[in-house]
C-alpha cells in the first residue's frame, strides 16, 4: 500500500504565530513608552498646578510676595472675570494680568478701555504680540525672546534702579512713547516698560518675563525688591488670572486658530524639520536606473520549474492554460519539421495541411485538429490523456 506524498504548502501567508514573533518586540516598546507617558503625566501633573497665583505655595505661584505685599498694607484679590477685573479698575489698585495672551482681541480691548482712564495701575505679565498691542498701545513685542535672565536696570526708573540686577529677559518690547522708561534692556531691548498716562496719572508697567514674580525666583536678584515696588504703589492689588470658561471670552469673531497658539519659532522648525526629511527622502531612496542581469546564485533544474509549475497549475483548477501551455509547445516544436514557418504554427490552415501531407495520411485532418486546437480537455484525466497524444504525436513525426 502506497501514500501519496503531500506537496509542500506554497503560501505566503503568515500565521497568527510567525505574526506575533515579529511584531512582539514593537508592541512591546509601544508599551513601554505608553507606561513612561502615563508615569511622567502623574509625575508632573502638578507642575504647572497655581502658576502665578498668589494663593498658590507652589514653585511657580506667587504666594511668597502677596504675604509680602500684605505685610506692607497692601491686600490682594484674586478674580477670574473680565467683569470683575474691569469693575476693579481705580486710581487707587493695580491691575495685573497673569496671562494676557489668553484674553480675546475683544477682551483686550474691553480691559484697556476700562483700565486707561482709571488712574491706576496696569502691570501686563509677558504678553506677546497677540495682545501687548491692544494691552498697551504703542508697544510691539519682538519675535525674538532674550537668552539672558540676569539683568541690569540701564534706566532712570527709581524702582528699577532700587532694586538693582534681576531676572527678567523673556519677551523684549519697543515702543513710540518717548516719555517711557525702557528698563533692563537685552540686546538694547527693553524687557521691562513703564509708560505714565499724563491725562490720569496712572501707568501701564509691562513685565517681559514672570520670574520676580515666583516663589521659588523672589528672593534671588532684587526680584523681590522689584516686584514690591511694581505692584505696592497702590494700597489695594486685583490679580487678574484670566480663564477659558470666562463666558466673556466666548466670541466666535476671536477664536484663535491652532496655528495662532503655536510660537512662531515652532513654525519655522516644522517648516526645517520637513524640509530635512525631504532631503533625505530624496538622498536615500531608490534610484530607477537601467536593469542590470544578474546571475542566479543557484542551478535550477528544468523538471523542477516544470514540476512547479504543474502544481500551481493543479492548485488552481487551471486545465486550460495548462492545455494550451502543451498544445503551443508542441505546435512550435512541430512547424519546423514539417516545413512551417514558426510564425505560422499556431495558424490551423498553415500547420494542419503540411503535418497529413508528412503524416503520410496516418491522422486525419479533423483528428489533428482536435489535437492541436481543441477545446480544453473537462477533467485531469482527460488532460493526462492530452500530454500523451501529443508526445505520440511529436514522436510519429520525428521518426525517419
Amino acid at each position: 500500500m502506497t501514500t501519496e506524498a503531500t506537496p509542500p504548502s506554497t503560501s505566503a501567508s503568515l500565521t497568527a504565530r510567525q505574526v506575533w514573533t515579529r511584531t512582539r518586540g514593537v508592541a512591546a516598546a509601544v508599551v513601554l513608552l505608553l507606561v513612561a507617558a502615563v508615569v511622567i503625566a502623574t509625575i508632573r501633573s502638578d507642575a504647572r498646578h497655581g502658576t502665578l497665583d498668589p494663593r498658590s505655595a507652589d514653585p511657580r505661584g506667587s504666594r511668597a510676595v502677596a504675604e509680602l505685599l500684605a505685610d506692607r498694607g497692601v491686600d490682594t484679590r484674586v478674580v477670574t472675570t473680565l467683569d470683575d477685573a474691569r469693575a476693579a479698575a481705580a486710581a487707587d489698585t493695580t491691575v495685573l494680568v497673569a496671562s494676557p495672551d489668553l484674553l480675546t482681541h475683544r477682551q483686550q480691548t474691553w480691559l484697556r478701555t476700562s483700565t486707561a482712564g482709571s488712574g491706576g495701575r496696569t502691570v501686563l505679565v509677558a504678553p506677546g504680540s497677540w495682545s501687548v498691542e491692544r494691552l498697551a498701545p504703542g508697544v510691539t513685542a519682538d519675535p525674538a525672546t532674550s537668552l539672558d535672565s540676569e539683568l541690569a536696570p540701564d534706566c532712570a526708573l527709581p524702582a528699577a534702579q532700587r532694586a538693582g540686577t534681576a531676572d527678567l529677559g523673556g519677551v523684549r518690547y519697543t515702543t513710540t512713547h518717548l516719555d517711557a522708561d525702557e528698563c533692563y534692556p537685552s540686546e538694547r531691548l527693553a524687557t521691562l516698560l513703564r509708560i505714565p498716562d499724563p491725562t490720569e496719572g496712572g501707568d501701564t508697567v509691562v513685565l517681559g518675563a514672570p520670574d520676580i514674580l515666583y516663589n521659588d525666583h523672589l528672593d534671588e536678584q532684587g526680584n523681590a525688591s522689584l516686584a514690591l515696588q511694581l505692584l505696592g504703589s497702590r494700597t489695594h492689588l486685583v490679580w487678574y488670572l484670566p480663564s477659558l470658561s470666562d463666558s466673556s471670552a466666548a466670541d466666535a469673531d476671536d477664536e484663535r486658530s491652532f496655528f495662532d497658539l503655536l510660537p512662531s519659532g515652532w513654525l519655522w522648525g516644522t517648516l526645517q524639520l520637513f524640509i530635512a526629511a525631504a532631503l533625505a527622502a530624496l538622498w536615500r531612496a531608490r534610484r530607477l536606473g537601467p536593469l542590470v542581469p544578474e546571475k542566479l546564485p543557484v542551478a535550477i533544474r528544468a523538471s523542477e520549474t516544470v514540476e512547479g509549475r504543474a502544481r500551481l497549475y493543479r492548485k488552481s483548477n487551471a486545465r486550460d492554460r495548462a492545455a494550451t501551455a502543451l498544445r503551443s509547445t508542441t505546435r512550435t516544436r512541430l512547424a519546423p519539421l514539417v516545413g512551417v514557418p514558426v510564425p505560422q504554427a499556431h495558424a490551423p490552415e498553415a500547420l494542419l495541411p503540411a503535418l497529413s501531407a508528412h503524416l503520410h495520411n496516418h491522422g486525419d485532418g479533423q483528428s489533428l485538429h482536435t489535437l492541436l486546437f481543441g477545446p480544453p480537455p473537462s477533467d485531469d484525466a482527460a488532460l493526462i490523456a492530452l500530454a500523451d497524444q501529443l508526445d505520440a504525436l511529436e514522436r510519429e513525426v520525428r521518426r525517419p
